[in-house]
């Protein structure tokens, strides 16, 4: 039987790709850690097939602030999900590869983590932008936190 796809939203992807361990609760960072390091970051992860949705999704799922579908900061995360979706060419109901995820980040322009991440209440930590500078480099876009290569 083959897994059901990842729902992600589209800021998600980013924030997989910079994922170091912290999260808003320890339920929230520790389903984070079972998609990122268990999934996307284990060995064929990047067959992981992942499906873009607007709403709550799986990273979401143990959320504090989710609401239902939807999430108490509704409006900033609508607009981390619209500038996400333009740069990376993502549409609700569409299927990828985390293959396909990274190639689509590799191509990102160095700097854009700086506008469509802009409302984050995580960007200040820079997570996300080392993690995308570390991709575009060829390495493979790890945190040097959570890799399952032993480098």
């Amino acid at each position: 039987m083959t897994p059901l796809p990842i729902r992600f939203r589209p800021h998600h992807f980013l924030c997989s790709l910079g994922s170091e361990g912290k999260g808003y609760s320890p339920e929230f960072t520790a389903n984070m850690t079972a998609i990122v390091v268990g999934r996307l970051r284990a060995p064929g992860g990047e067959a992981e097939l992942i499906e873009v949705t607007r709403e709550a999704d799986a990273i979401c799922a143990p959320c504090p602030a989710r609401r239902g579908t939807g999430c108490e900061s509704g409006e900033r995360i609508a607009a981390l999900d619209a500038a996400h979706a333009a740069a990376l060419e993502l549409a609700a109901g569409e299927r990828l590869t985390w293959g396909a995820a990274l190639g689509r980040m590799r191509a990102l322009p160095p700097d854009i983590h700086r506008s469509i991440c802009a409302p984050c209440p995580w960007r200040a930590l820079g997570l996300c932008a080392a993690a995308l500078a570390r991709l575009q480099a060829g390495a493979c876009g790890l945190s040097p936190l959570a890799r399952t290569d032993g480098l």
